[in-house]
């Protein structure tokens, strides 16, 4: 019982890491897009671009639950939904 739950768990999250790793380069047009016309301080604007940067580093070595997060941050510092 307890492998079967093992096996049934890995397998849902061996089919949810592609959903993951799809949004991120969605996420990172989404931040460069709005950047542009934020009306943000410039050290936020730095915080927001050091996210993004930070986010596509994680997206690339391929940590996307981290890279989600923090471009999720990124995300909100810029008012931006989902």
């Amino acid at each position: 019982m307890l492998k079967k739950t093992i096996l049934i768990a890995g397998l849902a999250i061996g089919f949810a890491a592609p959903a993951f790793a799809a949004s991120c380069p969605v996420d990172m047009q989404k931040i460069d897009d709005a950047i542009t016309t934020a009306q943000l301080s410039d050290t936020d604007k730095a915080k927001v671009m050091t996210l993004r940067t930070t986010g596509e580093e994680q997206h690339n070595a391929g940590d996307h639950a981290a890279s989600v997060k923090t471009l999720g941050e990124a995300k909100q510092m810029l008012g931006i939904d989902s």
